[in-house]
């Protein structure tokens, strides 16, 4: 006589199949991770390239800003002095003309600006005209990126 106590079942427990079915159903398959990974990526591409564009278009926008600041100046020292600075550090240094030292008050700038790159700005006189000029964002001289401001 078979007692229903000592009847071991070779069937597994319904419990755990339970449990096995829906852990299969919330898994990710390898093709689910890897679609995933894919829009991240193409994701990621697009904000870097929209990012890199507005940080040179905003450098460009402050070495214009800077530029006309600089023009600011200079007709100012065109106002005071009754000419044009042969170099921009007169516009902190003063005029190198005894003469026109004398009338000299005080700076205009208290240092040379840069550009938005680092790189040094260009001024030339021509006459009774000037141009400040920036190298832009390859740094190379009179090139197409070159940034410009005349009076």
């Amino acid at each position: 006589m078979i007692s229903a106590s000592s009847h071991v079942s070779t069937r597994p427990c319904r419990r755990s199949q339970a449990r096995r079915r829906a852990a299969a159903r919330h898994a990710f398959t390898l093709l689910e991770l890897l679609l995933v990974l894919a829009i991240l990526v193409v994701l990621g591409g697009i904000v870097a390239v929209n990012v890199v564009g507005t940080g040179q278009a905003a450098n460009v926008d402050a070495t214009t800003t800077q530029l006309k600041m600089l023009q600011q100046n200079i007709d100012m020292y065109q106002i005071r002095m009754n000419g044009l600075p042969e170099t921009l550090e007169q516009l902190r240094d003063g005029p190198s003309d005894a003469a026109k030292k004398a009338k000299w008050v005080a700076p205009i700038i208290t240092e040379i600006p840069k550009d938005a790159w680092g790189n040094e700005l260009n001024y030339t006189v021509n006459g009774n005209s000037y141009e400040l000029r920036s190298a832009g964002i390859d740094g190379q001289m009179s090139t197409e990126d070159d940034i410009t401001v005349t009076p």
